[in-house]
């Protein structure tokens, strides 16, 4: 978990390989279904399209087909994939029906003035018009909205590894790695 520009999909990804487990990013999950034609693809698709936000269902939906892959067998590094109280609510129902449990809540803590920094940068490189000032500042607002209560909740329950963001991608895969060694311990 973090705000948009905290490094959430690079240390996922690296986690991922390092881990050998699949990452699921919302985002990537629900393009996949769409791609693939499934009917929460479909469903996803059409109130994309709308211009709507996907619902709790949709996303809990997406990753309970995820869930199911035999890739997933060994566990997943969720990327960003709760952003809502509900939606973390439901994957705890999801998962507990599998007989499973998250190990850990990795919250990437970076200020503003960094997150502003690197999606400036990353801007610059990729072009990304959601990476634009006006753009980030309206993230930022919802991230805090939205997201950043499910932090608190997860709080609540223990579990949550801060990881200090700045720094080389390598610094922080380290700490990453650390924190995630000291909970499979």
């Amino acid at each position: 978990m973090g705000p948009p520009g905290a490094g959430k999909g690079t240390q996922g990804a690296l986690l991922s390989q390092a881990l050998g487990v699949p990452r699921f990013a919302t985002g990537d999950l629900l393009r996949d279904a769409v791609k693939r034609g499934t009917p929460l693809g479909l469903e996803a698709r059409a109130v994309m399209e709308a211009g709507h936000l996907v619902s709790d269902d949709i996303i809990l939906g997406v990753v309970r087909e995820e869930l199911a892959r035999d890739s997933a067998a060994n566990g997943v590094i969720f990327d960003g994939v709760v952003r809502t109280i509900p939606q973390a609510e439901g994957l705890e129902r999801l998962l507990a029906e599998r007989g499973r449990h998250i190990d850990a809540v990795l919250f990437f803590d970076v200020t503003d003035a960094e997150i502003l920094a690197r999606l400036e940068k990353r801007r610059a490189v990729e072009g990304r018009a959601d990476d634009d000032p006006a753009a980030v500042v309206t993230r930022l607002r919802a991230y805090r909205e939205q997201t950043a209560p499910v932090l608190a909740w997860y709080d609540q329950r223990g579990g949550v590894r801060r990881i200090p963001a700045v720094g080389a991608v390598d610094e922080i895969a380290r700490r990453v790695g650390e924190a995630v060694s000291a909970v499979r311990k």
